[in-house]
């Protein structure tokens, strides 16, 4: 593997620099110092990818499923090991504090280690009647797109689905938070996966992109990343009918009714929101509140977001480090004005915090005209916005007011209610007096802007097979079976 700060490329089962010799700086958004450089791909690499991928394609699909299974398992075991030192270099590329850091590694662990204990299963054949049987089969190379946010999840999930379905994956991570990939690599390396079924890339975005979905060889492609970006992906897949599995922005509303407990909403909202300094597709971002209650819970919200110790991401006493790069803090203040300009109130934050390192403050934002940025715009970001609604009627249209779908929530203990908001709102993923991440056991999905295609759960290992009908005798796949 690279050394703690110099990252390369993994291709044919060999860590290897870029063919042209070139590479990029890791910065510290702590501190906006570079501490670290990452290999940059050229063609000569991805041709290389390709091959190799393509060769170990046979070998790998006819594996044995439970020996892919056994192999993600340990791969599992052995990057749980590495926990501590994987997580305290995630924490220093991306700025997400160390018990963040660790929490997101565990959930690699147990997504890397769900798709291996599965993967028998969902391999094996199953019949429709007594003449008709379904067998999946690997769809075959894949090309795997990971940002910089939740990197380490991420990868365990486009990596291990990939691989329990029997198919090589070629895996662009995000060349900001290079040590992710990596160390996912690295385990799966150590626990004895074939040359060419995993490869690990970084570079220029575009150029690999177009140069891995140009070639015939990849059959599918998984991305999470912006909405504009993955259109533009689905597009050049297009010309080769490469299968797509798109998991794009978000814009999540937050409705709080009447009857809600107003201390916890106010908390589950501002922990959720704020964790990863708000970077999260899934991360609530518009708060829709009954007017009755809504002075009441706005202070409260801001209450509790004002408790939020803003810090090194290395201190154990800091709740929010800064954010990725200096990117989100443009697009905070830019947001931010824009607001302002328009009308709405900052309610607490609003302005960079003084000191080396991207560090912007959980922002509440009141009084929002319906023209604002924010309001349509992903924010990425710790801000909030917090508006009262009269009706119901008015707030499923707000919450459902965007062109995005990725997810939803809202705090009421009326049963009644419950129903009516599960099947009005517009998301993949409603939540009921809580807020939640996906858990590798269950399926995730965008609709609208949001994307199409399953990542997690069953659907997420199915969705890099192909279900091949057969029709006949089944006497071949049971002999104890009649036909």
């Amino acid at each position: 593997m690279s050394d703690s700060a110099n990252f390369k490329l993994f291709i044919d089962g060999a860590w290897r620099s870029g063919g042209a010799g070139a590479d990029l700086p890791v910065i510290n958004p702590a501190t906006e110092k570079e501490f670290g450089r990452v290999a940059v791909a050229s063609a000569s690499d991805l041709y290389d990818c390709l091959r190799s991928a393509q060769t170990s394609l046979v070998l790998w699909a006819n594996t044995p499923a439970e020996e892919r299974g056994a192999l993600l398992v340990r791969a599992a075991r052995i990057l749980k090991g590495k926990m501590e030192v994987a997580a305290a270099a995630l924490s220093r590329e991306q700025g997400k504090t160390l018990i963040e850091a660790r929490g997101e590694y565990a959930r690699a662990v147990e997504m890397i280690e769900w798709n291996g204990a599965q993967a028998a299963s969902l391999s094996a054949p199953w019949t429709i009647d007594p003449k008709r049987t379904i067998v999946p089969e690997a769809v075959g190379v894949v090309a795997a797109f990971t940002p910089w946010n939740y990197p380490a999840v991420l990868n365990a999930r486009k990596l291990a689905a990939s691989i329990a379905a029997g198919c090589p994956v070629i895996l662009k991570a995000a060349e900001e938070t290079p040590s992710a990939g990596a160390h996912i690599i690295e385990a799966l390396q150590e626990a004895g996966i074939p040359p060419g079924v995993v490869s690990l890339v970084f570079g220029d975005p575009p150029m690999i992109s177009e140069y891995l979905l140009g070639s015939s060889v990849v059959r599918a492609l998984s991305f999470t990343g912006s909405t504009p970006v993955g259109k533009q992906l689905a597009k050049i897949a297009a010309n080769n009918l490469q299968r797509c599995v798109l998991e794009l922005g978000g814009h999540s509303p937050v409705v709080v009714f009447e009857d809600a407990d107003l201390t916890k909403s106010a908390s589950a909202i501002s922990d959720y929101k704020f964790e990863c300094a708000g970077q999260s597709c899934n991360a609530p971002s518009r708060i829709l509140v009954a007017r009755s209650i809504y002075k009441e819970f706005l202070g409260r919200l801001v209450q509790a977001v004002e408790k939020i110790r803003v810090g090194a991401p290395d201190d154990p006493s800091t709740d929010m480090g800064p954010m990725a790069n200096a990117r989100r803090i443009e697009a905070m203040e830019r947001l931010t004005k824009d607001a302002v300009d328009r009308g709405a109130k900052v309610e607490t934050g609003g302005k960079r915090i003084d000191r080396p390192g991207y560090y912007w403050p959980p922002t509440i934002l009141s009084n929002v005209p319906h023209g604002s940025q924010v309001l349509r715009e992903e924010p990425f970001g710790p801000i909030l916005t917090v508006g009262p609604f009269n009706t119901i009627e008015d707030a499923i249209e707000e919450a459902n007011a965007t062109e995005y779908g990725l997810a939803s929530y809202f705090f009421t203990e009326s049963p009644e209610l419950q129903k009516r908001m599960i099947r009005e709102l517009s998301a993949g993923a409603i939540s009921l007096n809580h807020l939640k991440g996906v858990s590798a056991d269950a399926p995730n999905a965008g609709i609208k802007q949001s994307g199409y295609g399953y990542e997690g759960g069953v659907e997420g290992v199915r969705a890099f097979q192909n279900l091949k009908l057969v029709n006949g005798a089944r006497r071949w796949l049971s002999p104890e079976d009649p036909e």
